[in-house]
């Protein structure tokens, strides 16, 4: 391999225009189309064919018509689109990129807490494992998770996993009492707490606010809102693809962003007059920065790593994720 395929950033000759060509000459013999998510470094972000959030690239996943799929994410959303596009080949160019939230709960832990709720409606997030997708009645993401539960009958009890940030947002939203959350967390959202955004809005009193609500702060935003420290107008909830249009219509100088700091590249490029700042610098998901440069290329040339699900596991959770895609508009896809 080419000293241009070092890590972005780590080796003084990476040459990022040499580097795009060979992606781009590899993704073509391969007949290959490469996803990004919003968290990704930027520079595997501009060489994706689509750049997005879990409910926009499941959407991509399930229609391409390239014979292969190059994700670059984390592993559940690589599953996610076997589940999608089953024929098709999935790869991830490092296999061991995992995620904290979906490891909180397995299909055995699920399918006893269904146990001990006869009858319930399962929701799971999208950040979760194909075995416990197949457990799941529908899928969500952030941008459609208030929408998923409220198609579902008010008199049905709701198994809501396994974000518990996320799960808060939506019970308060709706004020529906039979919800029932599971106690996960990203151990990256739940790091951006209360302390950290009253501690930046006070520094910043100007700034507007994109919170997601996966975050350990999505409650301390509400109340500062609540209580006139920001005011409510310039609070917002959003996915990070509510972030992306968010950006490009305000009309702030500078926005405070609670989320993991990849998503700065994409809201620098949707108003590059904006100055977007974390709230947390150290909002850093190191499973997602594990797709790196070099990893992407030779996954490309060398077909790894491929990632496989079961047939029955992806036929079960198949359906739970095309309930998800169904619900919700379009144009609010995100993660």
């Amino acid at each position: 391999m080419s000293d241009i395929t070092a890590e972005a950033g780590s080796a003084t000759g990476f040459d990022r225009t040499a580097w795009a060509a060979e992606v781009r000459a590899a993704a073509a013999a391969r007949g290959a189309v490469i996803l990004a998510h919003n968290y990704q470094l930027p520079e595997i972000q501009d060489i994706a064919d689509h750049v997005g959030d879990s409910l926009a690239l499941s959407r991509i996943a399930a229609t391409v018509e390239q014979s292969t799929i190059v994700f670059c994410g984390v592993h559940f959303m690589a599953e996610t689109a076997k589940i999608l596009s089953y024929d098709k080949t999935i790869l991830i160019p490092d296999e061991r990129a995992g995620c904290s939230l979906a490891d909180t709960i397995t299909a055995d832990q699920l399918r006893a807490w269904k146990h001990e709720h006869p009858g319930a409606v399962v929701v799971s997030y999208v950040n979760t494992t194909a075995a416990v997708k197949a457990e799941t009645d529908i899928c969500c993401t952030s941008s459609n998770a208030v929408d998923v539960v409220a198609s579902i009958p008010a008199d049905r009890p709701v198994l809501f996993c396994p974000d518990q940030f996320l799960g808060a947002h939506v019970q308060r939203t709706l004020q529906r009492d039979n919800m029932h959350i599971w106690l996960g967390e990203c151990h990256v959202h739940a790091g951006i707490n209360g302390a950290d955004l009253k501690a930046r809005v006070a520094a910043e009193p100007d700034a507007e606010l994109f919170i997601h609500p996966e975050c350990g702060c999505a409650t301390s935003a509400l109340y500062l809102a609540g209580a006139g420290v920001v005011p409510a107008e310039r609070t917002k909830i959003l996915s990070t693809a509510g972030m992306v249009d968010a950006a490009r219509n305000t009309t702030a100088k500078k926005v405070l962003v609670a989320t993991e700091t990849g998503m700065l590249h994409q809201l620098h490029k949707a108003n590059p007059l904006v100055i977007f700042e974390p709230v947390n610098r150290a909002a850093v998901c190191k499973y997602m920065k594990m797709i790196t440069p070099d990893k992407l290329l030779r996954s490309l040339r060398d077909g790894t790593d491929e990632v496989t699900v079961p047939r029955d596991i992806a036929d079960r959770a198949r359906l739970s994720v095309e309930r998800m895609i169904a619900i919700g508009k379009p144009s609010r896809t995100g993660e």
